[in-house]
């Protein structure tokens, strides 16, 4: 995507900002792979007997994949709302470090806090990913108002995916539906890796994935967290040995 240069009138207006954020959906092959998955979640939602309204208002309240995937099949599979709150809460813990590296990029002196629960809410590995992206072709004062457009247009995306995927449940079979929801993990996998610029970032993709296959032997429930937190520790230790040397 072609961005006005940093001192563009264009940047002037916040509302332009969240124009450009909102356009910025049809530049990035996440989007793609965002429409297919809701596709899939979509039809998930109508296997299992929950009304389309149900499935749009789940998409728009927990914006992330797996973890509507893990609520419907709680709540299908009798558990009781508490206990597929408490699995989706679960679940959600693992987006707490991209708002965290996220908000940093985006947030002024002059912002307020209230500004940021919208785009905490939109902050899932998409909108993550895209954001080390965009945001330096994008002046610190409208970054805020492009985020929120560059989330909202992603959602409007998984809102109109999840009504077409639960039209379309009854023509899609259920090796197709799984296949489908495959793409989330491996488009996610090749865009951290894309991004990956200093060796710390390598060096924690690469041993993550060196470590799970051994960490999948201890059958924990827990592999892909325990390979993660092991290589990502050892790659802080390198980058910080590395500063200090």
């Amino acid at each position: 995507m072609s961005f006005p240069p940093l001192d563009s009138p264009q940047w002037h207006r916040p509302l332009r900002a969240f124009a450009l954020g909102m356009a910025a959906v049809r530049f990035t092959i996440l989007s793609l792979v965002l429409f297919v998955t809701y596709v899939g979640i979509g039809a998930l939602a109508h296997d299992t007997h929950f009304s389309l309204a149900w499935a749009i208002l789940a998409t728009l309240l927990v914006w992330a994949g797996p973890a509507q995937i893990i609520l419907i099949s709680t709540l299908s599979s009798g558990a009781s709302i508490v206990q597929a709150a408490i699995a989706v809460t679960v679940s959600a813990v693992r987006l707490f470090p991209m708002v965290v590296a996220v908000l940093p990029m985006m947030r002024t002196p002059q912002t307020r806090q209230r500004q940021l629960a919208l785009v905490a809410h939109f902050t899932a590995v998409t909108l993550w990913v895209e954001c080390y992206r965009f945001l330096p072709h994008v002046p610190r004062d409208r970054r805020m108002a492009f985020v929120q457009g560059l989330g909202s247009g992603l959602a409007l995306i998984g809102l109109v995916a999840t009504a077409i995927g639960y039209e379309l449940a009854a023509n899609l079979t259920q090796t197709f539906a799984s296949a489908i929801l495959l793409l989330t993990p491996l488009s996610f996998l090749f865009s951290t890796a894309r991004n990956s610029r200093g060796l710390a970032d390598v060096l924690a993709l690469g041993l993550g994935l060196a470590f799970y296959p051994l960490a999948s032997l201890l059958n924990s429930g827990i592999d892909i967290l325990i390979s993660g937190v092991a290589a990502g520790t050892i790659a802080f230790g390198v980058h910080k040995w590395r500063e200090r040397s």
